[in-house]
């Protein structure tokens, strides 16, 4: 048979940088990045879009931006900043998605352009996926604004909305060109937001590094109240943990099945689906670490003491453990059918992410129903 056979490569670079004030006048770091990519007698366009959260809790924020922007060598701001409703509402609405990809055609923004997204993870989720598809890529810029975006979602590669009620069904995966982390935007959060934030960093040291792990328990009382230095270490090290596994675990657009990064995240995703997105992800996310660790010992993989030095964490965070719908009735509940729809996401087998150790995760290909049945018993009556 004849063919012609294509191979090639593309190297994907990005920085994640970590300031605050991004927008004030002394603060060069945004605009020194743009500027090394300014291109003589061409002017690209820098299109914002702002979570209305932000906005509303920075009444400055616009005029800040249009100032700043006005000095920047090379570059033309749009003048219309575009404020879009923040949290998971944003990913479940079709109209917003279409608005924006009109709002990308109407102010002509092409592939030399920029589109700036500031917000919380779900605000940069959209954005990023309306950059990804209009004109096939947009050069996107994140400028994360809670705890769980800083740490996590806003320093990877991941963009997505959600479709039919099914959590990131609809997505691509584009690095961004730049992330910028302003630790200003975290003193205006909600407590709930920049609690269950923090549960991230909770899942990443316990698959990938103890040593972060000993260091959150040692400093539980100080990330409680938000202690700028402990929380931005926090930021800091989850956000270099992330990047280390997406650039170093051989699948950063995750082709494959395994997805360490996902420890926690089954039943969480099927939780904040039957909850109607009350709950937060991070919040989904804690619930669905303790229950994947309890059904680890349960199977045999965790010991009894890390088990509880894990519970006690989350405790200690004030993060939650359980939710009545994790209830198990019968081989249909629906926090069940989370597992099916989770490995119809990865593609493939179904792989779950489980701990053999704290700082170390182990795959398996199953979740007996039983076992999980006693997990979310021992969850809703032992703590």
């Amino acid at each position: 048979m004849a063919f012609i056979q294509q191979s090639f490569s593309v190297a994907f670079e990005y920085k994640v940088f970590f300031t605050e004030h991004l927008f004030s006048t002394d603060n060069r770091v945004f605009a020194q990045f743009l500027e090394t990519r300014a291109e003589k007698g061409f002017r690209k366009k820098l299109l914002f879009i702002v979570d209305d959260g932000v906005s509303s809790r920075h009444d400055y924020l616009q005029e800040q931006i249009t100032a700043y922007c006005a000095d920047i060598e090379g570059f033309e701001l749009v003048e219309d900043v575009i404020v879009v409703p923040g949290g998971e509402a944003s990913k479940n609405d079709l109209q917003l998605f279409h608005w924006l990809v009109n709002a990308v055609d109407q102010h002509a923004i092409d592939r030399h352009s920029y589109i700036v997204a500031i917000g919380g993870g779900s605000v940069l989720d959209l954005v990023g996926y309306v950059a990804g598809v209009s004109h096939r890529g947009v050069k996107l810029i994140r400028i994360p604004t809670t705890v769980l975006s800083q740490n996590d979602s806003g320093v990877g590669v991941k963009n997505g909305i959600n479709y039919h009620g099914k959590k990131n069904f609809l997505g691509t995966f584009a690095p961004p060109a730049a992330v910028f982390n302003d630790a200003h935007f975290l003193t205006t959060l909600d407590e709930r937001d920049w609690r269950s934030g923090m549960v991230e960093a909770v899942k990443v040291a316990l698959i990938k590094d103890a040593a972060f792990f000993d260091w959150m328990e040692a400093n539980a009382a100080q990330l409680t109240e938000a202690e700028p230095a402990a929380l931005n270490y926090l930021i800091h090290r989850c956000a270099e943990l992330h990047m280390q596994h997406i650039g170093g675990g051989g699948d950063p657009f995750e082709s494959g099945s395994s997805r360490p990064l996902d420890f926690g995240h089954w039943s969480a995703h099927k939780l904040e689906q039957l909850t109607d997105f009350e709950l937060r992800h991070g919040e989904a996310v804690s619930i669905g670490i303790a229950l994947d660790s309890v059904y680890s010992w349960l199977t045999g993989l965790l010991d009894p003491e890390s088990l509880e030095r894990i519970i006690q964490l989350l405790k200690a965070l004030r993060l939650p453990l359980y939710h009545p719908l994790l209830e198990i009735e019968d081989d249909e509940a629906p926090i069940v059918a989370g597992l099916q729809e989770f490995r119809e996401h990865l593609g493939g087998r179904l792989t779950i992410s489980l701990l053999e150790a704290i700082g170390k995760g182990k795959e398996v290909h199953s979740i007996d129903v039983n076992n999980l049945r006693k997990a979310v018993n021992m969850l809703r009556d032992k703590w």
